[in-house]
């Protein structure tokens, strides 16, 4: 971003009157409209101010110079500050809004590659093939391979489906898994199998476990069983964590899950459920990366064991909605993605008692465009960073580290999967931070899943439409 001209009007003084309650700021757009667009124009291309949607920006497009840009101006250049006139909270919405309109503008001049079947498709670093396994599933949810190549698949509205190697839909569901209540984003969600399981056969599930109030409404939170199939049919199930029925919310978001094995532990997500400042409250489990013994006892030297009403299993919190979570094997750590509101969803490294932020620290607003009540900035003495984060949303779903052989140049190399955006992010870490990140298909459906398979190849769990696909290793010589 160049400047902000001087013809924005100082009508702005009086006209926001913020009581410091999000209900009653002035949307983003508004904001927008009111004070920038005379300017800039309404889709920010400019008039006698410069647009604010080029890619050359003479005065630095980071969030820290797009914010110091806004508040303190440039007089000299006939750039007023706005700092007294808006609060910090609305500077940063409107940092927001002017990323979300760059962002698109950069995707519809170049647009990510959005993949043909069977069609080659050229990356910064691989060329893949993409092939789809099967179409004959309802609103798959997550994927885990067996040892002979066969794929368990969770559907939402609660069977457990195997897939054979060629993509053949068992037509029974497992029978006998535990009842899910499939309210919102509730439903089956994540599977896993125990790092030993051709030992001891255990497959691990969590999922929306609920019950009915005493006016029959619904009540729901994430629980975590592990049981073994045999004939078809889920037995030996045991329940490795369940919360106090108190926890229980009858709301329709925010459920989280995934599964991370380590060294005897099993790693996993419960969401906030709409909770917000409940995030932050460690003797709740909302929002909370569970460490548990693979059985579901509780590790001695878990952060908040001994501190009087906490939730012991708690390994980090302060987390919204985190739907991607794996490990790096060449040391251990682990790694999550999560949801922010408009804007701010997250790519985290997950240390031991650290607070994540949510909500008192967010890097988007509300979806309506305005700034969050609970929110007091990007940054607090006490809270984690993200590594990175994606304004505008993508909606984070789905998380693997690459380990195969097909795609060298992929090695690992962390693949997030898209929601909203329907797109599929390759990031390179180094040395803790995100050195590269290329979106190397958009456009093919809302991917639920991502999974670096045992053959090498990168499998997704799309939903709208409901399919299996994979990215498989296209000779670079061959698709010339």
């Amino acid at each position: 971003m160049r400047h902000f001209s001087n013809i924005c009007s100082l009508a702005l003084f009086t006209l926001l009157t913020c009581t410091g309650q999000a209900e009653d700021a002035p949307k983003v757009e508004e904001l927008y409209k009111t004070n920038c667009a005379s300017c800039h124009g309404e889709a920010l291309q400019g008039g006698s101010g410069t647009s604010l949607i080029g890619e050359v920006w003479k005065h630095g497009d980071s969030d820290a110079e797009i914010t110091q840009s806004i508040a303190k101006g440039y007089p000299q250049m006939g750039m007023i500050a706005w700092e007294g006139a808006l609060k910090s909270d609305q500077i940063r919405s409107l940092v927001i809004y002017i990323r979300e309109k760059r962002q698109q503008a950069r995707l519809q001049k170049t647009p990510p590659p959005k993949p043909l079947p069977d069609q080659p498709v050229k990356t910064q670093k691989e060329t893949y093939r993409l092939q789809k396994v099967t179409d004959g599933l309802h609103d798959p949810w997550a994927i885990a391979f067996l040892p002979d190549g066969r794929m368990l698949v969770t559907e939402k509205a609660g069977p457990l489906r195997i897939v054979a190697a060629d993509g053949t839909v068992q037509p029974e569901p497992v029978h006998g898994t535990p009842p899910v209540t499939a309210i919102g984003q509730g439903g089956m969600l994540a599977v896993a199998l125990h790092p030993d399981y051709a030992k001891n056969g255990w497959i691990y599930l969590s999922f929306s476990d609920g019950f009915k109030d005493e006016n029959g409404k619904d009540k729901a939170l994430t629980a975590i069983v592990r049981g073994r199939i045999k004939d078809g049919a889920w037995v030996d199930q045991e329940w490795i964590w369940r919360g106090d029925r108190k926890f229980y919310s009858g709301a329709g978001v925010h459920f989280g899950s995934r599964f991370v094995f380590d060294q005897g532990y099993v790693y996993f997500v419960i969401g906030e459920r709409g909770g917000g400042m409940e995030a932050q409250d460690v003797k709740r489990p909302n929002g909370k990366i569970f460490r548990l013994f693979d059985d579901g006892r509780i590790p001695k030297d878990n952060p908040f064991v001994g501190q009087e009403g906490s939730e012991p299993g708690i390994w980090s919190y302060g987390h919204r909605n985190p739907q991607g979570m794996t490990k790096d094997p060449r040391d251990g750590s682990i790694w999550e993605t999560e949801h922010g509101p408009r804007g701010g969803d997250e790519f985290n490294q997950i240390l031991k008692g650290r607070n994540y932020g949510w909500p008192v620290i967010c890097h988007g607003m509300n979806y309506d465009g305005r700034p969050m009540r609970d929110t007091v900035g990007t940054a607090k003495e006490g809270m984690e960073q993200p590594v990175a984060f994606w304004v505008p949303s993508i909606a984070p779903c789905g998380l693997t580290i690459y380990i195969g052989d097909q795609f060298p140049q992929w090695k690992y190399d962390f693949f997030a999967g898209s929601l909203k955006a329907q797109e599929l992010h390759r990031l390179h870490v180094a040395d803790g931070k995100v050195t590269e990140e290329e979106i190397i298909l958009k456009g093919i459906g809302r991917i639920r899943d991502v999974v670096s398979g045992p053959d090498g190849a990168i499998y997704l769990v799309l939903n709208q439409p409901d399919m299996i696909v994979r990215l498989v290793k296209v000779d670079a010589m061959a698709a010339r």
